[in-house]
């Protein structure tokens, strides 16, 4: 056996402490200062990205109806100063005055010129009655004559010369009398040269105590009808 005391335990085992937490040195504030202004900048420059859009969008909106407003006002001085120049306009609503379509009406002493130069005229008016033979027969007339004057450079066409009665004041319808034994025998069969005239005997129906008569005559047919107006005694 050993007489050697035996070896003391080995001391226990701790692990080693923990470093100090590290001290905030001028470096550390310096990067969360910048940090923080970053963040500060960031939301500043948001602000203002959006004011500035807005603050835009404004400008233009107010731009467009500002130029809006400048062409309607240029349109509508355009439009007044286009008026001023063509003058004053007539109310569309009014309409016109219609022109007069009435015939022209000539006394039985009158003479009616045509356009060609053919001149028209009635004379020498006498009330008659017809004889047996006549169509109608036994029947009251006035018995005139017309005169046919070709003062224009064309023959005209007499043989179409045609003449209509009409008596009283409620315009009765007067028949012409064709009668040879007094003369009547209706218009002429020729042609009126340039220059010359014809005379018509021409006789239409007028009860006796009737004393007012509407006569028309037309020298050919192409020309209207000239009327004549009046009493015969």
């Amino acid at each position: 056996m050993s007489n050697s005391a035996p070896l003391p335990p080995p001391p226990p085992m701790y692990p080693p402490p923990p470093p100090p937490p590290p001290r905030r040195g001028p470096s550390n504030a310096v990067v969360i200062g910048s940090a923080a202004a970053v963040v500060a900048a960031v939301v500043a420059t948001g602000f203002v990205v959006v004011r500035s859009l807005d603050d835009d969008g404004g400008k233009a909106e107010t731009t467009s109806a500002a130029k809006s407003s400048a062409s309607a006002d240029g349109g509508q001085e355009r439009a007044e100063e286009k008026r001023a120049e063509e003058g004053p306009v007539e109310d569309a609503g009014e309409d016109p005055e219609p022109e007069s379509t009435d015939p022209e009406v000539s006394g039985l002493g009158d003479s009616v010129t045509y356009s060609d130069d053919v001149e028209l005229s009635l004379s020498k008016f006498a009330r008659g009655t017809s004889t047996d033979t006549a169509a109608p027969e036994n029947t009251p007339y006035v018995k005139f004559t017309v005169r046919v004057k070709n003062d224009g450079k064309t023959t005209v066409d007499t043989s179409a010369f045609s003449v209509s009665c009409s008596y009283g004041k409620d315009g009765a319808p007067s028949e012409s009398i064709f009668d040879s034994a007094a003369g009547l025998n209706g218009g002429p069969d020729t042609r009126l040269l340039a220059g010359r005239s014809i005379t018509v005997t021409w006789a239409c129906e007028l009860p006796k105590p009737e004393k007012t008569i509407q006569i028309e005559v037309s020298p050919d047919m192409e020309s209207e009808s000239a009327i004549f107006t009046g009493e015969v005694k």
